[in-house]
């Protein structure tokens, strides 16, 4: 009876665990193809180039993109090469550990410098290659950051970004700009005056 009971648990979770095993090891399959798909190699070469162009030196022959960044050394030789001694220690050595950790302090780094908490990738992202996309998004984020220092003097990643544009209006401007709204909401004053109006409205607002 109890070997009867014994060969019942056993195949209880053989049917219960492996099933599940296999479904969640195709589901991660499953999350790993769609990420791979919002990959775009073009973005990864640019960044490539330009980390190149920041060091000075060509990635490791052979490598792939995620495989060269992978332990964090390049990553925070680029940093130190935009913000001079923002990182004071890279582990060359002593495992997967002390290259998590390089990956961290180059996060630390990256917020220091400027760059969004919602633009800095995981860590998993990167050590895990979850999503290398979101690593290639980090990279575009620095890169336009460095438009914000003017002590950095290039190679710049990416168009410059818009500047905030600030404007300061008079108390008169203000009260003819009501009237213009007035005019546009309240009675019909005539198709011509209306049209003149309302694209004089997003002239002011457009203009820089």
């Amino acid at each position: 009876m109890q070997c009867a009971i014994h060969i019942s648990t056993r195949e209880l979770n053989k049917e219960t665990s492996s099933p599940t095993h296999t479904q969640n090891m195709a589901l991660e399959r499953q999350v790993r193809a769609k990420l791979a798909g919002k990959r775009d190699p073009q973005l990864e070469k640019d960044a490539q180039e330009w980390i190149e162009a920041v060091l000075g030196k060509k990635f490791r022959p052979g490598e792939s993109f995620e495989d060269v960044l992978r332990d964090g050394q390049v990553l925070c030789e680029v940093m130190n090469k935009i913000s001079p001694g923002s990182i004071p220690k890279i582990n060359k050595s002593g495992g997967q550990f002390k290259m998590m950790e390089n990956i961290n302090v180059f996060q630390q780094a990256l917020k220091a410098y400027g760059v969004n908490d919602v633009d800095v990738f995981q860590t998993v992202d990167l050590w895990e290659k979850k999503d290398i996309s979101q690593v290639t998004s980090t990279i575009f984020a620095l890169g336009r950051t460095t438009y914000k220092h003017p002590e950095w003097t290039g190679p710049y990643l990416g168009p410059k970004p818009s500047d905030e544009c600030k404007r300061d209006f008079t108390e008169e401007q203000l009260k003819s700009g009501q009237t213009i709204i007035g005019l546009q909401a309240g009675q019909n004053k005539g198709a011509t005056q209306a049209g003149s109006n309302m694209g004089a409205g997003r002239k002011i607002l457009l203009n820089k």
